[in-house]
């Protein structure tokens, strides 16, 4: 047993050597005849047969925070199925064994596996209740089980394993052919064809020494290994052979895409690309600074940058519109409140808008929770001194002040970075110039150009979810649903003047110009608008400017809350 409950365990104290009480050997004197030294056979010290590690014990770590981190590292390092060792650790009077990690299944396990008779309908008990679950998996086809990305916030590697369970091809199309005979209303859509990363199918170690003796967090950082096998070709042969089989129309790729996996296979982007992308593709770039990627266990932008190059690239080949959707994770351990700034920056630079984005939420045995719960970096060795101390958004306002950052786009969030900035020494930041993040007044008190400025324009919104119709989103211009009270257009194309009528439709104004009113404006006494002809949305407007209410339209807003 490696007993491993305490950290820096300290030696006996040293004492300095008198010199004039250490006998030594004459030089004349001969030496003597070494005696035969007895042979043994230690075993390793990585042997999983012979050996256990002990934690520390539930009692003291839980009053540790650097013990906790501590004995979360010594779990995430003995994760490899075959070195991986046994755990031990005290619980009162009692001891806690774990079990090492058990090995993968061999392919013909999970074909046996995922051939079982599955019926593929809720089970009876739910009568006609409607699953989102159900709803969301049912023509879904999971190709295989683990993933070695190695993701500090996830858990994947300790409930999965590090080491990729395949399925074989025909077990693959088979299921699909099942899904055909077994799913009610199957449309010939096959939703996703994947598993915990999209692009990792036959994927693994070309050592198996090496695959058997190896620590490793992760594969893929904070580079690709050598030995790691990165041709897609296997993937490729699949896509090609479910899109063959009858019955199926249109097979999505819906798991997130390993980005920094795929830019290695070029051919697979194509074929990922021009068959498999549905509008849009999920990738996570999850930030865009060095320091919290890299306690992410993240690549950084510039393989973001290459991947996005070849995806527009193959999709123009394809003749055809889409668009990444990415993951951002606002508050994450190790984010400062200028690192999330600067992650605003490149959102607006990019006219970028978020729609939905993740606050970091600590789940068990992720390394990200360690991290937050100790404020210290377990991916390195874990001591009570000199060791890594990492800065950790926690409180109720930092945590909504980095969502805010993600979210720089909406109103409702303005007020808190304005403050913020204002803490931080980026007042420049604050106004109305190209350059700034967020406008000096709300929304309701800009004028006509101050919202061009600051607002949406030309920018596109997107959600972090997968999704076939998303007014807004890519860039599309978004859906009209008011309905208009007024005239409609002429034969020649050109827009009415407006009715004059407040009355008619949610907005009324007079004036004699084409271009229709914005539906924003700045109330003044009685709820009446002031100047520009810009009415009121509910009530009656009789300003005499040069822009009219229109036809009884509002613009909608690009990101509808």
């Amino acid at each position: 047993i490696i007993d491993s409950s305490r950290i820096e365990k300290p030696n006996k104290a040293y004492v300095p050597v008198n010199p004039y009480e250490v006998e030594t050997q004459c030089d004349t004197k001969k030496d003597e005849e070494p005696k035969a030294q007895p042979i043994t056979i230690r075993p390793s010290r990585h042997d999983a047969k012979t050996t256990a590690v002990r934690i520390p014990a539930f009692e003291k770590l839980n009053n540790d925070r650097i013990l906790y981190a501590h004995a979360s590292r010594i779990l995430h390092l003995e994760t490899n199925p075959y070195s991986g060792r046994a755990l031990i650790q005290r619980h009162g009077d009692r001891e806690l064994w774990v079990n090492q990690a058990p090995i993968p299944l061999a392919t013909e396990e999970m074909d046996y596996v995922f051939g079982l008779a599955y019926q593929r309908v809720p089970h009876p008990m739910y009568g006609k209740a409607k699953i989102p679950a159900y709803e969301m998996i049912k023509t879904s086809v999971n190709i295989m089980r683990g993933c070695f990305g190695g993701c500090s916030f996830c858990s994947i590697t300790e409930h999965e394993g590090r080491i990729i369970q395949n399925r074989s091809k025909e077990s693959i199309l088979d299921e699909i052919e099942d899904i055909k005979d077994k799913v009610p209303g199957f449309t010939g859509t096959i939703s996703d064809l994947g598993g915990p990363t999209a692009n990792m199918y036959r994927l693994g170690c070309s050592d198996p020494k090496a695959e058997v003796n190896c620590r490793r967090p992760s594969c893929v950082f904070p580079k690709i290994c050598e030995k790691l096998n990165t041709d897609h070709k296997h993937t490729i042969d699949l896509y090609r052979s479910a899109r063959k089989v009858p019955g199926v129309k249109k097979i999505m790729i819906a798991s997130g895409v390993r980005y920094d996996l795929a830019i290695e296979s070029p051919e697979y982007v194509r074929e990922l690309v021009t068959h498999h992308v549905g509008g849009y593709l999920k990738i996570a770039p999850e930030h865009t600074e060095k320091g919290p990627l890299d306690l992410m266990m993240k690549p950084g932008m510039g393989t973001y940058d290459r991947f996005k190059e070849m995806f527009e690239k193959y999709s123009a080949e394809a003749g055809k519109k889409q668009y990444l959707i990415p993951y951002f994770i606002s508050a994450h351990p190790g984010t400062e409140d200028e690192d999330m700034l600067n992650l605003a920056l490149w959102l607006k630079k990019h006219n970028y808008e978020c729609d939905q984005v993740q606050n970091f939420y600590p789940s068990p045995m992720c390394n990200a929770t360690s991290m937050y719960y100790s404020e210290t970096n377990p991916l390195k060795r874990v001591k009570y001194k000199k060791r890594e101390d990492i800065p950790v958004p926690k409180g109720d306002r930092q945590r909504r002040l980095h969502k805010a950052l993600l979210r720089y786009h909406d109103p409702e969030n303005w007020k808190l970075i304005r403050e913020a900035l204002i803490d931080m020494g980026k007042k420049h930041l604050i106004g109305d110039k190209p350059g700034c993040l967020v406008p000096e007044d709300d929304f309701d008190a800009q004028t006509p150009a101050q919202r061009r400025k600051s607002g949406r324009h030309g920018s596109q919104r997107f959600a972090t979810k997968h999704s076939k119709s998303q007014p807004g989103l890519g860039g599309e211009k978004p859906r009209n649903h008011s309905k208009s009270g007024g005239n409609k257009p002429k034969p020649g194309g050109k827009k009415p003047a407006g009715n004059g009528n407040g009355g008619q439709g949610n907005s009324g104004g007079n004036g004699n110009s084409r271009k229709p009113a914005t539906g924003f404006i700045k109330k003044g006494p009685g709820g009446q608008s002031q100047g520009n002809g810009k009415p009121n949305r509910n009530k009656g407007g009789n300003g005499q400017g040069g822009k009219p209410a229109g036809n009884g339209k509002s613009r909608q807003r690009a990101a509808q809350r």
